[in-house]
């Protein structure tokens, strides 16, 4: 990436992704100075499973940490910290004494524990746990992920009742591993992560008792809840031996936090097969009554947590995927931009890619996707700009889902991901937003917050207006539109949303 002459110090930052493992070593302008990366395999056993094998993923894990360290031309000594970024949700239970996995992980896209969450619902249905974890009883989220395993592998909640058994999502597992493991491994997860287990208060920052009772977890399998930022342990073997592990973030609010979206009302959307959205709400957490999950986006030492809300669109990237593979519209992701620039405007035409339902603010699993106003002037270009649109007209519908919910305008939205490399989307998102979309130097964003994280932890970084002072602008666009013209437009796109619903009838 950079030249030998780069001086230290250095801070490491670990990805584990759903479909890789990275490695990013980090200087102290914030800027890349290597990169290793593996991928490990996606296991399908049936329709809507999906799992990862964890003792694979730690392989890969500590060949990315040697490859970034080897590749930056740098030994362990110039590294003074390493963070830890991961896919949220991904659940793992592994035995303490022999640190072997007792089933694959379970990843956030499946889909097993769907009939338990029914079940759970009861009669109050998926808001039964909202108030006290800010999240709906879905299949997502990682406590009946724990639930379904303790019920499924023989002999199991035996052995977790006994206290042999450690639960955890990937930052626990990858902690536990690189502070010994069964050699005095520290069992801890962040404030992010808990957030994302149904089983954390977020208004205590503690494992919520009744909730375990109901879900029927036991307690001594938890991993201890800590702030992102801070030392939990030090390296043990390894390339980095004796370097302090200082952050733990889920992905999406590691991208928050590189984004340094340190404001309430500063938000970050991550663009890539399908979108991710979150605004900080400050220190209070917001209840959302529009369809957007309350989360929390960081918490540094003993600083107050800061809370925000999120919202995700299933269908982005992979719409232009679609385009490309099945429709055979375009050769290239990239094509759709030229296509779409060669015309005016939509034509009149909507598409709204509700492939598998409506995410957010609507969650309706009964919708599908329609292109409507079709008349006889529409061309491919027309349906090409409409495909631009859609990820544009869904992002404002959620961040007006957040300025309901929270009170707080968005003053500015931060974008990162591979769709951001296309103008014309980006200059539509701040047409049909009315705001200005920023994109930064460093598209890493998720890999750098663990970074900056870590980096704070142990004084590598002063505090979070160092931070925001590495922040560059690699772009800005600014709205150009018609207000008059943004309102019918969004009026017709609300209208074509409509005519997706109810599709699919309850019985099938």
């Amino acid at each position: 990436m950079t030249d030998a002459h780069t001086t230290g110090p250095f801070i490491a930052a670990i990805d584990q992704g759903t479909t890789s493992s990275r490695c990013i070593v980090f200087d102290k302008d914030g800027r890349i100075v290597s990169v290793d990366q593996k991928e490990h395999e996606q296991i399908f056993p049936k329709p809507g499973w999906v799992e990862h094998d964890a003792a694979e993923i730690w392989t890969n894990v500590q060949e990315v940490v040697a490859g970034a360290i080897e590749k930056a031309g740098i030994t362990s000594a110039d590294v003074k910290a390493i963070g830890i970024t991961n896919q949220r949700e991904t659940t793992l239970l592994w035995d303490k004494n022999t640190g072997e996995p007792v089933h694959n992980a379970i990843v956030w896209q499946d889909t097993r524990t769907d009939a338990l969450c029914k079940e759970l619902g009861r009669n109050v249905g998926q808001d039964r746990f909202r108030r006290e974890t800010g999240l709906p009883l879905a299949s997502y989220f990682a406590g009946p992920k724990a639930r379904w395993l303790l019920d499924n592998v023989e002999g199991l909640r035996e052995r977790a009742e006994r206290g042999e058994i450690l639960f955890g999502t990937m930052d626990s597992w990858v902690i536990w591993n690189l502070t010994g493991g069964v050699d005095g491994g520290v069992h801890v997860t962040d404030v992010t992560n808990a957030s994302r287990t149904m089983l954390m208060n977020l208004h205590t920052m503690e494992w919520d008792d009744k909730i375990l009772q109901s879900m029927e977890v036991p307690a001594a399998i938890l991993p201890e809840i800590r702030s992102s930022a801070e030392v939990y342990g030090l390296a043990k073997g390894g390339a980095l031996d004796g370097i302090p592990v200082a952050s733990a973030l889920g992905d999406q609010q590691a991208a928050l936090f590189g984004q340094t979206c340190y404001s309430k009302g500063e938000a970050k959307s991550t663009y890539g097969t399908g979108t991710f959205m979150l605004m900080n709400t400050g220190d209070e957490p917001v209840n959302s009554y529009n369809g957007l999950l309350t989360t929390v986006g960081y918490r540094i030492g003993d600083e107050k947590a800061v809370y925000a809300l999120e919202g995700s669109i299933a269908v982005t990237g992979s719409l232009v995927q679609w385009m490309r593979d099945q429709m055979g519209l375009i050769n290239s992701a990239a094509e759709i931009e030229t296509l779409a620039s060669s015309v005016e405007d939509n034509g009149g035409a909507y598409f709204v890619p509700a492939f598998s339902g409506l995410f957010a603010p609507y969650w309706r699993s009964d919708a599908r996707g329609v292109i409507a106003g079709l008349t006889r002037y529409v061309t491919k270009a027309h349906i090409a700009r409409a495909v631009l649109e859609a990820t544009a007209w869904q992002t404002r519908e959620i961040t007006d889902a957040m300025t309901k919910d929270s009170g707080v305008e968005l003053t500015a939205l931060k974008v990162d991901g591979g769709m951001t490399s296309n103008n014309l989307l980006m200059q539509t998102l701040s047409d049909f937003l009315d705001a200005p979309v920023v994109r930064p130097m460093v598209a890493e964003t998720t890999c750098l917050g663990a970074a900056y994280a870590a980096g704070l932890a142990v004084g590598f970084w002063p505090d979070t207006d160092a931070l925001r002072a590495n922040w560059r602008r690699a772009a800005e666009w600014t709205p150009s539109m018609d207000a008059d013209q943004r309102d019918a437009e969004y009026k017709n796109w609300l209208k074509a949303v409509e005519r997706t619903m109810g599709w699919l009838d309850e019985e099938n």
